[in-house]
Order: structure tokens, then C-alpha cells, then sequence
């Protein structure tokens, strides 16, 4: 049976999924605005660090006021309405809320909120890739633990990419790439919150017009973001990384199967079962035409000369020797489709990608020569990128992941484009987000388990 037609016998049974959204900035306002539009869900809760922000958020995706002017969970489960909170807590221990989907974007923050879910019985979809991108295999542990399901979000690359992996796979297709798009050059790596918006492709009045946040959008623009949704991505599929980052090899879409091949057979890959990302710019900086900036892609290979002529009586576009053919969905339409993973989770128990191994790292890395006693700003700030790097070397060098790169004081001058390590930082040690991410590092050490 359809998710949609479950959705409505939800609806028509007057038993709707419960939700309780942590986060209501720009992500989580493109999922409220699908919520009216869905049956069979309720957003019971929001908790956001300002209810006014949210509420004010809610008003411009189309929520009419009455909405939302519940005074608790019980309140707004007899009205059908929405109580808005700044009490996380409330949100993830209510236990009239089945699932929490996470959309903070501060992945320690919601490393916290993920475990505090999965103690009190609830599953959750976790928008906030960052945070899985360096703990995502103990996250999904603990929610199994838990008995509970543990979701990246749908709408988000790192989903869709491994829609398509599992697309692959169970057709009997060996995945020879898969990842994203992107605009990029390699000085974007350079760029802070200042510089963003003439880069990305926005002026200052789009972004103001749409509340768009330079600082988050520059973790796209640096390579910080295509390299944390890369790793999720590896780290849910068991698909490898590049021994030394991302290539970022510039393609359109008709070229994706001649660049995602390995070496040995005219591409860029070290090997066969690798994430990539497509750059959408030439080297020179001209746009590509018909691009995969905003989709995903994956790129099978025929191993018998049955499927090629297969691929070639179907008029499938594939690389000259006609065994790599590509498959794509050139758009992603982010928060608008994370229903999608709130239904998969509620009524099938099934993520829409779960890590399943420990593949893939990001390490903050300096984005110009920093002084000790600098403090960190993370992800899409002025002092860090993030650089994908397989796990079992980032571990080798002691690896500082970006996602715990925020506010954190160095006590050694670092050079520009260096990889930060644990020696370099003076981290807190008091989180759940470290402690977890230790866990991590223990568990694969050499000669552990």
C-alpha cells in the first residue's frame, strides 16, 4: 500500500502521525509549509530558541494564527493545533509525540536532542546531517538500541542519493559512483559569509528577501556541505571517498558517465564504489551547460554484454564503451519533501538512509594561517572548511571533525590549508556530542573489537 493512501486512512481514522519539529529556520519552515497540504500528520510541537522567529516563520509559509495558539501538547492535540515552545525537552519527552525531526543545523546541539528522542521511545528524522557526518553509526546504534528508527531526511542530497543507490543495487546494478552537484572552484574553499552571496549567485536583496543565512550558506559554497552530505552518504551505503577529497570533476549531465569512471577506464575515480561531486562551472569558471548543480545522480555498470545492448536498444546515454549509464533527478526540493521521511519512518519503520559503517570523515581545515588563540567558527564561518577524508586516515592524523569545530579555541598556530588535529584545539569535553564521537574512535581503533 502507498505511503499517501496510508496517510489517509491515518486521517480518515482520526489517528495522525504526531510530530514535534526542534528547529523552525529555513529548512524546517519549507516542511511546515507542506504540512497543511498532508493528510494523516499532525504537527503537535515546535520548540525554537524563539518562539516569535517561529511563529513569524510560520506566517510566511501560509499558517493562519489560530494555528498556532496552543498552550501545551494537550492543548494542541484536542484543537489539532501547534504549541510553540523554547523547551526542547518538551518536544522529545512529550510522550504524545511519535517523531522528532530535528532541523536545528547545530550539530551538537543535535546529537542531544537525537539521544534524548531515542531514550523516550521516539524515532527521528534527522535533518541535521552534520551531526551524522561524524557520529551517524552510533546515532543509528543508539536508536536500535532504543528500538526506535533513526532517518536521514528526504529532500536532503544525502537521502536521495541513497534512494537511488538502493534503486540500484536492487535491480542487480554494481554502483560505480554516486553524489550530488555543485557549483565549485577550488578558491571557494576560501570563502567566508562576506564574500558568499556573489559566488553562490544571489544578490544581497535576494538573500534578505528570503531570510537566507550567509554563514549557512557558505558551508555549501566552501566545499564544507557537499563534503558532510558525501560522508553521510558513504557512511550509509558503503560506498568509499577519495583518498585526499573531493574531486569536484566539472561535467554536465550527459557526461556524468564518462567522468564517474575509474581511471584505469578513462574517468577520474581511484576505483569503482565511490561518492563524488560534480562541479557545475569549467575550470575557467564558465557555467556547464544543463548542469547537475541542485540534483543527485548514481552511475551502474553493465556486466554482461546482455544488459549493455540492453542499455543501447533503450537509447540509455552512456559513456563510449557503453557499459556506464547514469541515472539522475536533476532537482532536490529540500524541506518540501521531508514528509516523505516522517510517513516512511511512522508507517513502514523503514529510514530513508541510515549510516551502516564508518567510511567517511570531515576535518576542519584551515581556510587561511591561524593563530593560537583563535577561536573556531565552524561550518561556513571564516576560519574552517570541511574536507572529506576516508575515516581510517582521518583517524590516523587525529582528525578534528567539523562539526565539533565551533567555538573552540586553538593553542597552536595552524597553517592554511592544514587539517586541524585534536593536539591543535583545547575541545569541550563535556558534550554528548564529543563523548559519542569518542565512542566512535574507540570502537575503530586498530585492534578494537
Amino acid at each position: 500500500m502507498s505511503l499517501h493512501t496510508q496517510l489517509q486512512g491515518r486521517e480518515a481514522e482520526g489517528k495522525p502521525i504526531r510530530i514535534g519539529l526542534i528547529g523552525a529556520g529555513k529548512f524546517g519552515s519549507m516542511y511546515l509549509a507542506q504540512i497543511p497540504r498532508t493528510p494523516g500528520v499532525h504537527l503537535v510541537a515546535i520548540a525554537d530558541l524563539s518562539p516569535d522567529a517561529a511563529r513569524r516563520n510560520l506566517e510566511r509559509v501560509g499558517w493562519q494564527a489560530a494555528r498556532t495558539q496552543a498552550r501545551s501538547v494537550d492543548e494542541a492535540l484536542r484543537t489539532r493545533g501547534t504549541w510553540i515552545t523554547d523547551d526542547w525537552q518538551a518536544v522529545t519527552r512529550d510522550p504524545n509525540i511519535d517523531i522528532v525531526v530535528e532541523c536545528t543545523g547545530h550539530p551538537v546541539a543535535a546529537v542531544e536532542h537525537c539521544l534524548d528522542a531515542f531514550a523516550q521511545g521516539k524515532h527521528v528524522v534527522n535533518v541535521t546531517v552534520e551531526a551524522d557526518a561524524f557520529c551517524g553509526p552510533l546515532l543509528a546504534r543508539r536508536a536500535q538500541q532504543a528500538g526506535v528508527v533513526y532517518s536521514l531526511a528526504f529532500g536532503d542530497q544525502p537521502a536521495l542519493i541513497c534512494d537511488l543507490v538502493d534503486w540500484a543495487r536492487t535491480c542487480g546494478f554494481p554502483v560505480v559512483a554516486a553524489g550530488r552537484g555543485h557549483k565549485w572552484l577550488p578558491h571557494f574553499s576560501e570563502s567566508t559569509p562576506e564574500t558568499v552571496w556573489d559566488n553562490y549567485g544571489l544578490t544581497p536583496e535576494q538573500a534578505r528577501r528570503g531570510g537566507l543565512n550567509p554563514k549557512m550558506f557558505n558551508s555549501f559554497l566552501d566545499g564544507s556541505k557537499p563534503s558532510i552530505e558525501s560522508a553521510a552518504v558513504a557512511n550509509a551505503t558503503g560506498l568509499g571517498v577519495p583518498s585526499d577529497g573531493l574531486l569536484y570533476p566539472p561535467a554536465s549531465v550527459e557526461d556524468i558517465p564518462y567522468v564517474t569512471r575509474p581511471r584505469s577506464e578513462g574517468g577520474l575515480l581511484e576505483r569503482k564504489g565511490m561518492v563524488e561531486v560534480v562541479s557545475s562551472l569549467e575550470a575557467d569558471g564558465r557555467r556547464i551547460p544543463y548542469d547537475i548543480r541542485m540534483g543527485v545522480w548514481v552511475t551502474v555498470e553493465a556486466e554482461t554484454e546482455y544488459i549493455k545492448n540492453c542499455f543501447e536498444e533503450y537509447n540509455a546515454h552512456t559513456d563510449p564503451s557503453g557499459r556506464y549509464f547514469t541515472l539522475y533527478k536533476r532537482w532536490h526540493l529540500i524541506g518540501l519533501e521531508v514528509g516523505m521521511s516522517v510517513a516512511s519512518v511512522a508507517l513502514r519503520r523503514e529510514p530513508t538512509g541510515v549510516a551502516t559503517c564508518w567510511n567517511a570523515d570531515v576535518v576542519a581545515t584551515a581556510k587561511r594561517d591561524l593563530a593560537a588563540g583563535e577561536m573556531l567558527d565552524g561550518e561556513g564561518g571564516y576560519t574552517v572548511w570541511g574536507k572529506l577524508l576516508p575515516a581510517e586516515r582521518s583517524m590516523r592524523i587525529g582528525g578534528v571533525p567539523l562539526g565539533l569545530a565551533h567555538d573552540v579555541k586553538l593553542v597552536r598556530a595552524v597553517k592554511k590549508g592544514q587539517c586541524l588535529t585534536w593536539e591543535d584545539v583545547a575541545m569541550d569535553k563535556g558534550t554528548p556530542a564529543f563523548r559519542l564521537r569518542s565512542e566512535l574512535e574507540q570502537m575503530f581503533r586498530p585492534g578494537v573489537g
